[in-house]
């Protein structure tokens, strides 16, 4: 499956449920033809061009970081053990490598991460360390009835240090 694509201090690492079967099989991140997440990057302005899937190791330079809540998996929901999630695993990089923010990529990364059935968009009370925790709506293309660009550009002000 896809291996992390983390560094120390980066101002952002995005967090998914797990590899859907499009990017497992190409190996690059978000490879779906349907999923949102490259044009949303660059429509927010966390990158200054749209970058391709291929591209992804290129978000270091941009200080955007890439993991998975479900490693060793791929596929949609209904694919994944959830069982098979390792969140303390996920907490320890995230207290090592100390980005200034998580943010799941759907809300269903961020129940599995958090052990709860329930979450809403936005900002989260919750930190790892110094490290704010944020839930974005899902890029997926599965996931298009509950699109919306606002919490994404509301990411990406806090990313820039814009909110609190």
């Amino acid at each position: 499956m896809l291996e992390d694509l983390l560094a120390p201090g980066l101002k952002l690492v995005v967090c998914g449920t797990a590899a859907g079967a499009v990017s497992a099989s190409k190996g690059q991140y978000y490879a779906g033809p349907g999923n949102r997440f490259w044009p949303t990057l660059h429509e927010v302005g966390l990158t200054s061009r749209r970058l391709m899937p291929r591209e992804y190791r290129e978000l270091l330079s941009f200080g955007i970081g890439l993991t998975d809540v479900v490693k060793g998996q791929a596929g949609g929901d209904a694919a994944i053990d959830f069982g098979r999630s390792d969140p303390d695993g996920l907490r320890d990089k995230i207290m090592r490598l100390k980005p200034a923010v998580l943010a799941f990529n759907g809300k269903k990364a961020a129940q599995v991460f958090l052990d709860r059935p329930r979450v809403a968009t936005g900002l989260l009370p919750d930190t790892i360390g110094a490290t704010r925790l944020f839930i974005a709506p899902s890029t997926s293309g599965a996931a298009s009835g509950f699109w919306t660009i606002e919490d994404w550009q509301e990411l990406a002000r806090m990313v820039r240090g814009g909110t609190d």
